[in-house]
């Protein structure tokens, strides 16, 4: 019987980091995904120059989120949730800190029918709006206004629209949706897996606070973002 467990708790062993190896990989896999998703977001939405984000706001932004797919939808109660990243920006350096993992969330009542895909970017244009994504939760709309922002790669955006909204948004739809928009969205952070991409125990700030290195995964990304702050030097 001794011999027996000699050889099956190695065996036990074994198989468990192997489990557990293979779960964790598979996690970071489908986490590195969402980060290339957010990529091919961005940069589809800046292929044409008249409905593309100014690149001002790049260079004079305080963050960008990026929510690939974010579902809404309903049937007189509505709901929304997408998952996605936030990336903090550094004016003075020009720098972009590593991804942090968030996910949106919201519902609403009224007449509403219909299901829709959209791909979403917010434009945090100021302090306030960024010390509210490290909150517990934030609430689009509620904590902090926010507006539609104006389309065009040259375009000359306002200091008073930047100020005033806090948060400037950018929405590419698939699908059918009628009835109201959906107001009083969440924001959270989703600190397991900042952690699982991370290798270790991290929260949403220590990233965004430029307190974290990046991981390779997200180079592509940041350099997307980096050229598109740069081309406002540019011009």
């Amino acid at each position: 019987m001794r011999r027996s467990l000699f050889f099956i708790l190695p065996m036990v062993i074994v198989i468990s980091v192997l489990t557990f190896s293979s779960g964790l990989y598979a996690t970071n896999y489908r986490l590195i995904d969402r980060i290339d998703e957010a990529e091919e977001v961005l940069k589809e939405m800046m292929q044409v120059p008249e409905k593309s984000i100014p690149t001002d706001l790049f260079s004079r932004c305080k963050a960008i989120a990026i929510f690939p797919s974010t579902i809404r939808g309903g049937f007189i109660f509505g709901a929304r949730y997408g998952k996605g990243v936030i990336l903090a920006h550094d004016e003075k350096t020009g720098q972009w800190s590593g991804p942090a993992f968030f996910t949106i969330a919201g519902g609403s009542w009224g007449f509403q029918i219909g299901a829709q895909s959209i791909d979403l970017i917010l434009m945090i244009m100021n302090e306030r709006g960024l010390r509210g994504l490290l909150q517990t939760k934030f609430t689009l709309g509620g904590d902090i206004g926010v507006a539609v922002g104006p389309v065009g790669r040259g375009a000359e955006v306002g200091t008073d629209l930047s100020l005033k909204a806090g948060i400037l948004s950018y929405s590419r739809s698939r699908g059918l949706f009628a009835g109201i928009a959906l107001k009083g969205a969440v924001i959270k952070p989703n600190n397991d897996a900042n952690s699982s991409l991370y290798g270790r125990s991290i929260f949403a700030e220590e990233i965004l606070r430029h307190r974290a290195e990046s991981p390779p995964c997200a180079q592509d990304l940041r350099e997307a973002l980096s050229r598109y702050s740069s081309a406002a030097y540019q011009r």
